[in-house]
């Protein structure tokens, strides 16, 4: 005959009671909660196991390096995937060739070429450079005729990766030259490092607005509004906002040889 006894500990009363049909029900709540005791022990497991990075998609690990990629308008950017393509292929080399001569991934070139991606200033002079060729044979349109209006709602700009550094040609290149000229614009406090050009090549450079600090190898030199320059470009240089408002310089780059 079962029997019931009571056993109180603090609010909670529990039952304790004897026979085959409490003996069963004690079996099975030992069995929930051993089986309770697994399920939390698999989670705490499940928990302490280091997770694995998910694998990157093909088109991820193909992708240009960061700060490769700039924004840029619609209309530059098929003018200079069809200049990069026309100058490689003239110099027979293959994307893989001049991804090595430049220091630009492969994916990278590949997809200026096809109009998808907007290098960065910097990614154009690695390429330019390594083409042996001025800045502007990459991103200017050919055209005919004596007379060129460039309207400055149809800028051709190139920026920095992050933006607060621009460049705006301002001549078009359709004949052999020596001179180019640009509009350069700077952020406050932006820092803009330029690998050094051709052999030969002369930057002439005034400020318009705001102020900047040159520096080339062993000299740093610091420009205020109306304050000019004249420098070897043929090394490492940088260009330094010291203004609290946007720089505005006007530059002038000499080649020691006829381009274009």
């Amino acid at each position: 005959m079962a029997q019931a006894r009571l056993q109180s500990s603090g609010s909670v009363t529990s039952v304790s009671r004897h026979g085959p049909a409490a003996l069963a029900e004690r079996v099975d709540n030992a069995s929930v909660v051993t089986e309770n005791h697994r399920f939390m022990k698999t989670a705490r497991d499940t928990q302490k196991r280091p997770r694995r990075p998910a694998a990157a998609p093909p088109e991820a690990r193909s992708a240009p390096e960061p700060g490769e990629v700039a924004p840029a308008g619609k209309d530059l950017t098929p003018v200079v995937g069809t200049n990069l393509r026309r100058l490689r292929t003239q110099r027979d080399l293959s994307l893989e060739k001049l991804s090595k001569l430049s220091g630009v991934s492969r994916a990278m070139l590949g997809q200026i070429e096809l109009g998808q991606s907007a290098p960065t200033i910097n990614v154009l002079w690695k390429i330019s450079s390594a083409l042996s060729v001025p800045f502007s044979a990459l991103i200017t349109a050919r055209s005919t005729g004596g007379l060129h209006v460039l309207r400055a709602e149809h800028a051709k700009v190139l920026s920095s990766h992050d933006g607060s550094y621009s460049s705006r040609a301002l001549f078009p290149f359709d004949e052999p030259r020596r001179v180019e000229f640009y509009e350069l614009r700077m952020a406050p406090g932006s820092v803009e490092r330029a690998d050094a050009h051709n052999p030969g090549t002369i930057e002439n450079l005034v400020v318009a607005a705001g102020a900047v600090e040159i520096e080339v190898p062993g000299r740093k030199e610091q420009l205020g509004t109306g304050d000019a320059i004249v420098f070897q470009a043929d090394a490492p240089h940088v260009y330094r906002s010291r203004a609290d408002v946007e720089t505005v310089m006007y530059l002038v780059m000499t080649y020691a040889d006829t381009v274009g």
